[in-house]
């Protein structure tokens, strides 16, 4: 059962660029250069990496998108799926950087201040390549969704609103714990199960991966569709080999 469904599951390197280096936080904040986004995303795709996504980790707050040359650079030399995200505020923003060779989106802050767009993309250029990547913070017994980069709070139930976005058109979500990104000690499991199983589109489940164990864990669990992790394959504590081999067996 468990290698049957290996088969669509997807384990998904996560990329967060500043300017020209992929950085690494804890929470969010606390940024360390760990490498070359060009290198990096070969290296991954070498691996067997089933995608690749790329956030541009300070877009929103400067309001600009500057992966443009990355993104152009890096499509042509990679044959698995590219997402990309960060700064992308209108359908213009959207439509260069597929046509530069992404193959889906992720929007965040400005699907929250425009639900809209959403909808807007969805009917464009299809659900498929529409991402809503929500960013999750614990607050009391629920979770809240923040933009910006996690800085800015927005007053909105991150289960509610992730539904509510599907209902827009999204067609996959991209659910950050804000609370253990970067801490490797494990995914927020309650925050993946509660979104998971109630939305009809496949989850992407990130923050917090630390080891093997922690991934195999949410993959046997939850019906998710995929995890993105970043610390165990910068820092080398794991490989993709390893978490897919894991999956492979009770």
């Amino acid at each position: 059962m468990i290698t049957k469904r290996l088969k669509n599951f997807r384990i998904i390197p996560r990329l967060d660029i500043k300017n020209d280096t992929v950085i690494k936080g804890i929470h969010l904040e606390g940024l360390r250069v760990v490498g070359n986004p060009t290198e990096l995303t070969q290296k991954y795709y070498n691996e067997g990496a089933d995608e690749i996504i790329f956030m541009d980790a300070v877009a929103s707050l400067y309001e600009r998108n500057s992966l443009d040359l990355i993104v152009e650079k890096v499509a042509k030399k990679l044959f698995v799926p590219l997402t990309v995200g960060g700064g992308l505020r209108n359908l213009g923003d959207i439509e260069k950087v597929l046509r530069l060779g992404a193959d889906k989106v992720a929007i965040n802050t400005a699907a929250v201040r425009n639900p809209n767009l959403i909808s807007e993309a969805a009917n464009r250029f299809g659900s498929q390549c529409i991402v809503v990547s929500i960013d999750a913070k614990k607050k009391g017994d629920s979770w809240e969704s923040y933009v910006d980069t996690g800085r800015e709070s927005t007053n909105l139930d991150a289960i509610n609103w992730a539904k509510e976005v599907v209902d827009l058109g999204a067609g996959e979500l991209l659910i950050t714990s804000i609370d253990r990104e970067g801490t490797k000690k494990g995914f927020e499991e309650d925050l993946v199960e509660k979104i998971a199983s109630k939305v009809p589109i496949p989850v992407i489940a990130c923050g917090g991966a630390g080891s093997v164990d922690h991934v195999s864990s949410l993959y046997k669990k939850f019906p998710i569709s995929a995890v993105a992790c970043a610390s165990i394959f910068h820092y080398n504590i794991s490989s993709i080999a390893d978490l897919k081999a894991s999956m492979e067996t009770e």
